[in-house]
């Protein structure tokens, strides 16, 4: 079999049905939009939400609390047990991990987190680590700075 002897089977390509094409065509003047109204119109129909005129959910339900979402701080994170692939001594930092393809950006900086085993020592720049990771590299005899 070749690419060009491929077709779909016999009856599953349908043409598309053309809408309001004169009375011939079984589906002109209104076009199935029925006579007159708001959905007959050619912007017709209402917005995502709208109730018509009743207060919409979306502005009957309270809004509490508070969100930081637009100010919070994203890391890229890396376990420690993805630290193993690096060589005895060497300095990991953003640019490493993006080399080897642990990272794909940055973002607000990267966090080293303490999942797994690490066996080698490393000095590792990462701009957060959580305790374990932390305890884990300065124990395997590396160092971990905060930049």
């Amino acid at each position: 079999m070749k690419l060009y002897e491929l077709a779909p089977n016999p009856g599953a390509k349908k043409k598309a049905f053309r809408k309001a094409r004169g009375p011939a065509s079984g589906n002109g003047k209104t076009a199935g939009r029925g006579h007159k109204g708001q959905n007959s119109r050619s912007g017709g129909g209402v917005r995502p939400g709208f109730e018509g005129g009743q207060m919409p959910l979306q502005r009957r339900l309270p809004k509490r609390g508070f969100n930081n979402y637009v100010f919070a701080k994203r890391y890229a994170t890396v376990n420690v047990q993805d630290l193993d692939r690096f060589e005895e001594g060497a300095l990991v930092d953003a640019d490493s991990l993006r080399q080897i393809g642990l990272i794909k950006k940055p973002l607000d900086g990267i966090k080293i987190l303490g999942k797994g085993d690490l066996t080698k020592k490393l000095t590792v720049k990462a701009a957060a680590f959580s305790e374990t990771a932390k305890q884990k590299i300065e124990t395997s005899g590396g160092k971990a700075e905060v930049i």
